[in-house]
Order: structure tokens, then C-alpha cells, then sequence
């Protein structure tokens, strides 16, 4: 490849480059749209996190909503662009799923989680 052309893998992951950016847009396949439910389950500060959405939303993956409630809430969801990245998503989970040295979940855990993404992602096999 030659110097002045930049690799598709490359300007893919520049997207995606912060640490939390992929749990966040997998958080949204699955609903979760306010700022303190990205928090759930996870070590991260809010400067982190508020980082990692405006980043996110400057690539294009998400729009954010400032809603007129009271208190003022804020509102996170995929782009189209966004969620043209639930192949991606879905793959990256199948990675463990479909490893046979996995021990982490039974079979039919296995087979439960798959479905569950598979219907979530819109994934056709």
C-alpha cells in the first residue's frame, strides 16, 4: 500500500478509537440512551464518557437530543451510519461465542446469547 492511501481497517478503527466507544455503541443497539445508563456496569468517570459520545457524535455514529423536561435530559441514538456497524458488532461478539475453548457459558447460554444479538443486530444468517 502506498503511503498516501490510508487503510480502510485503519480509518475504520480512527472511528472507533476510544476505549469505551464500542460498549457504547452496543449499548445502544440495545436501548440504553441516557448518559448515567452508559455508566451501569462499568469503571468510567464522566469526563471519560462524555469524551467518548462527543467523539463518537463527531464521527457521525451517534446524534444526541437535548430534551425540554425538568430537569433538561439528554438523549443518545445510532445514526444510520451507526448502525451500519451491527455486522461488526454481532462479529466481534460471535468471536468468544463460537470459540470452542470458551468455558465461560454453557452451551445454551451460548445459544440464548447468540439469538438475542443475532434479533437485536438484525442480523439475516
Amino acid at each position: 500500500m502506498s503511503d498516501d492511501i490510508i487503510c480502510p481497517v485503519d480509518r475504520t478503527l480512527n472511528l472507533i478509537n476510544k476505549k469505551w466507544s464500542i460498549q457504547i455503541i452496543r449499548d445502544l443497539f440495545f436501548g440504553k440512551k441516557h448518559f448515567k445508563e452508559f455508566k451501569e456496569g462499568k469503571d468510567i468517570s464522566n469526563k471519560v464518557l462524555s469524551s467518548c459520545l462527543a467523539d463518537l457524535e463527531e464521527n457521525g455514529l451517534i446524534e444526541k437530543k437535548v430534551l425540554n423536561t425538568k430537569p433538561v435530559s439528554t438523549e443518545y441514538s445510532l445514526t444510520a451510519y451507526g448502525k451500519s456497524m451491527n455486522k461488526i458488532i454481532y462479529e466481534i461478539a460471535m468471536f468468544t461465542l463460537d470459540d470452542e475453548k470458551d468455558k465461560v457459558y454453557s452451551e445454551k447460554t451460548k445459544e440464548e446469547l447468540k439469538e438475542n444479538f443475532r434479533q437485536t443486530l438484525e442480523i439475516d444468517d
